[in-house]
Order: C-alpha cells, then structure tokens, then sequence
C-alpha cells in the first residue's frame, strides 16, 4: 500500500489520461503539484495539516507549486464525515484570510454526488484512491478557466467519458 504512487497513477491515467482535468497535465509536466502524505490519525491533526500546506502554498511562488495535494489515508475515510470535514476546510481558508486566494477541492474513494445513486459513474469524475484534499490557487483556477471555450463542457464531457468506459473499463485503468 502506497497512497502516494496510487495517487500518482490515478493523476496520470485517470485525471490525465481521461482528460478529466484539462488542466492538470501542465502543472504535472511543469512539476508544479506538490503530493503530501498525511499522518494525520483525527479530524484535528488534518485540519492543522491543513493549515500549513495552506500557508505554503499562499507563502511558495506558483512558478514552484501550483497544486496541492493532501492525501490522507487514516482520517475521514467515511464519505460523509469527509463532506461534512470540507466546512471545516473552507472556514479555515476563511479563518486564514485566503478566501478568493486559495480553495480546496475534494476527491475521495466513495465520491457521490447529491442526488447521485452510489454506483452512479459520474461519481468517478471526483473518485480517487484515497481522501485527498486539492488546494489549488484561485488564479490559477480563474485563468485555466477563461482559456477553455466553455468551462461548463468540461463536466459533461467527463461523464460523457465515463459512461463509454463503465465501471469495468475504471477498474481496468488500474
């Protein structure tokens, strides 16, 4: 078990490979994502590693680190819990004054989407292989955005993909 190289090998044959992500594979080959793997054992010890990895990636140049990557395998294996957990990741950023500066996306292995049945393959597009906290920099965010012709395409492409790949074919990439 190693949730860094798993990691690693869903970022390229999932989120690049499927092109879930267009935005993604620069920062890879640019090596501007930064992966961490968490100790973390409770809510408390993630939030403060949380916390830091905030303030490195507001404090390191995006020339460096673009992306942020927390992944930890021993905390908020619950998807609930873990939705429930990224309130408290958001008042955090807002507790640190970095609202409209950084934000934190989610993936998780039990990814559903409200109103979404739990087999529901759309759920994929937000599956990693474990919990992962994404901090990304909302400029980064807002200029990869206004580069794609039309930002909303990108979600139903990606369930787009996903329905011809299956469940079967998910497994297959791994």
């Amino acid at each position: 078990m190693d949730p860094l190289e798993d990691t690693r090998r869903w970022l390229q044959r999932a989120v690049i490979g499927l092109n879930l992500c267009p935005f993604a594979k620069a920062v890879v080959n640019k090596g501007q994502v930064r992966m961490v793997l968490s100790g973390a054992r409770d809510e408390a010890a993630l939030l403060a590693e949380l916390g830091e990895e905030l303030a490195r990636l507001r404090d390191t140049p995006a020339a460096d680190v673009d992306t942020t990557l927390i992944v930890h395998p021993h905390v908020l294996g619950d998807f609930l819990d873990y939705n429930d957990f990224l309130e408290t990741a958001d008042a955090l950023v807002a507790e640190l004054g970095l609202e409209g500066e950084l934000q934190v996306a989610s993936f998780h292995p039990q990814y559903q989407f409200a109103g979404s049945e739990p087999d529901d393959i759309g759920n994929y597009t937000n599956r990693s292989p474990w919990p992962t906290l994404h901090l990304l920099r909302e400029d980064s965010v807002s200029r990869a955005v206004e580069a794609f012709p039309d930002p909303d395409e990108i979600v139903e492409r990606n369930v787009e993909t996903l329905q011809k790949l299956g469940h079967a074919g998910w497994r297959d990439l791994f």
